[in-house]
């Protein structure tokens, strides 16, 4: 079950304020129907976590335990650091696919989107720690629904209420200790 709390809590932080947040508020704000919206923002993050997290767990599988500790633990603190750093949304991602229809078009847009995105190598990285990518993917997939369908039903107003440079702090210290725990190997001395 920790890998489920802490995949969905820091999902859902580190996607405040990311251009697939952003980009949720532009396909409410375009297309006003927000139940497809929500639909392909589920189908979208389940595929693309859904690769990542196999990943994860394909990458500890030829991974040695000792580098794989510092891999994961530089990759958590890099991801501190990436979650400080803004996102904008380009415009030519809100016009792919719009003949695809709401669905579809956030689909496509939401998968392409969340390519390389740090929800996407965060789930790489807590599959590979966790080991339990089913669980990761779930919690992913549910902290990534908890910070976008809100943005689908609010839109700006609410975005701009929250203190994004607070949020984004949460989640890098987050990340940042996840980082620290995983190199110094903090779970041997309960064990």
């Amino acid at each position: 079950m920790e890998a489920l709390f802490v995949s969905t809590g820091v999902v859902a932080l580190a996607e405040i304020g990311d251009k697939t947040q952003l980009l949720a508020f532009i396909l409410a704000a375009r297309f006003k129907k927000p139940f497809p919206i929500i639909a392909g923002i589920l189908v979208a993050t389940l595929v693309n976590h859904g690769l990542a997290g196999a990943l994860g767990a394909w990458i500890t599988s030829v991974v040695s335990p000792d580098i794989m500790r510092w891999v994961l633990g530089a990759s958590f603190i890099a991801m501190a650091i990436w979650t400080l750093i803004p996102d904008k949304i380009e415009e030519e991602e809100t016009q792919v696919a719009k003949h695809l229809g709401v669905f579809g078009a956030t689909l496509v847009t939401f998968f392409l989107a969340e390519m390389g995105d740090k929800t996407q190598i965060a789930t790489v990285a807590l599959a590979a720690h966790y080991g339990t990518p089913v669980m990761v993917i779930a919690g992913t997939t549910l902290g990534m629904l908890l910070a976008d369908v809100p943005a689908v039903f609010v839109g700006n107003k609410f975005a701009a209420k929250i203190p994004m440079k607070l949020v984004h702090s949460i989640a890098a210290g987050i990340f940042a200790a996840m980082g620290l725990l995983t190199l110094f190997q903090v779970d041997k001395f309960f064990i």
